[in-house]
């Protein structure tokens, strides 16, 4: 997962700044103080709260957090001076008191802003979503950032700034909205040189989310071979057939249940799995149809559309024709958390999103264990300074 170690405080303190940012910009859009742009409202300030900041300076988050404390009382202490006339020079006085003994942050939390800085992606990760991502990836940004992701394109060597690699914890610097906008505008270095062209005449706002969702599939195969996601992956919206049922959404199928994913083809069709109490079983296929029953008890539903295969082949590292036997386990939040490799055994090296390091995290072993640590341990999804 993303960020340091929660603490409780800091938590509640990084919800409550992004709550408030928000819903100063929903407020000011309801009342037509803030336009719009790329079809959600527009932040009317070059600046916003640095939540990135305050992840890694605790004494600033402190700070901020006490002087937000202090500027509530006052708020406070002047209300009540207007209610009470008899205390108004006293709680005048301590409304003072309280804004000059605040211990007021420095400028470093505050991060230049865009207008789609708090801007949320429609696509919803889906299926769907990815495959198109990644078609227009190869054709418009794997010349420069490479194949792989990793900045390493044959275009790379010809540019004033190195491309910049996607596999790694990049993304999660960034809000999306913040990396919507340096796709569809460009950007430039501190003189105002051109470091990426503006995709915005290229591409379609839809078109920059789904290089956005195939963007953060990349950085997960990348993670995968270096021993872990660098962000936590959430499970890809697609549609769920269950034997002849009409075909429904994830979410509603999963209904807030823990899911394992088995990648089956022709060739394993008699290894798929029986249901399991402990999770929802979803049968990932090349061609997306569900196989023939070979025994009673077998888990019957499969993710519609031959799209899925590759997708959650690339999410687990694997190419999509060594993809089969491969499992994948989710939490319930439907945060993917493990990956077993086919012919394998549930371990501890299968944890791939988790709070501790991996080599101080507690020694596990078999499916019940990781079951009952990815319960224990839920995913704290910090990404551009703020959880989500």
């Amino acid at each position: 997962m993303s960020g340091p170690e929660p603490t409780v405080w800091l938590n509640a303190l990084l919800g409550f700044l992004q709550w408030a940012q928000h819903g100063v910009l929903v407020l000011l859009h309801t009342l037509g103080l803030a336009g719009e742009v790329h079809g959600q409202p527009a932040w009317p300030w070059d600046v916003r709260i640095a939540g990135e900041t305050l992840l890694i300076d605790l004494g600033q988050a402190r700070q901020l957090g006490l002087t937000l404390i202090a500027v509530t009382l006052a708020l406070l202490a002047i209300v009540m001076a207007v209610l009470v006339r008899r205390w108004r020079a006293v709680l005048s006085g301590a409304a003072v008191g309280l804004l000059v003994a605040a211990p007021w942050p420095s400028a470093v939390v505050l991060a230049p802003a865009v207008p789609t800085s708090f801007h949320v992606s429609p696509t919803a990760f889906s299926v769907a979503s990815i495959t198109h991502g990644t078609r227009l990836y190869s054709a418009a940004c794997a010349s420069c950032h490479g194949a792989d992701g990793r900045g390493e394109g044959p275009l790379a060597a010809t540019l004033t700034r190195w491309p910049p690699t996607v596999v790694g914890p990049l993304l999660g610097r960034h809000a999306d909205g913040e990396l919507f906008w340096h796709i569809a505008h460009g950007m430039q270095d501190t003189q105002g040189a051109s470091t990426m062209p503006a995709f915005a005449g290229r591409l379609s706002d839809a078109d920059i989310w789904a290089v956005l969702d195939a963007m953060k599939v990349l950085a997960a195969r990348g993670g995968v071979r270096a021993g872990g996601w660098p962000l936590p992956v959430a499970l890809p919206a697609l549609s769920v057939r269950c034997g002849d049922a009409l075909p429904q959404s994830l979410a509603t199928w999963r209904n807030g249940q823990r899911v394992r994913v088995v990648a089956v083809d022709a060739a394993s069709s008699t290894d798929i799995p029986l249901e399991d109490p402990r999770f929802q079983t979803l049968l990932i296929t090349p061609d997306g149809t569900l196989p023939p029953p070979t025994r009673a008890f077998q888990a019957r539903c499969v993710a519609t559309g031959a799209d899925a295969w590759s997708v959650f082949a690339a999410i687990a590292g694997a190419a999509p024709q060594a993809f089969s036997g491969t499992q994948l386990l989710a939490d319930r939040n439907g945060w993917l958390r493990a990956r077993g490799a086919p012919g394998t055994t549930w371990s501890d090296a299968d944890f791939l999103c988790t709070s501790a390091a991996r080599g101080t995290a507690r020694s596990t072993s078999g499916l019940d264990s990781l079951i009952a640590r990815m319960d224990a341990e839920p995913v704290r999804y910090v990404k551009g300074g703020f959880i989500h």
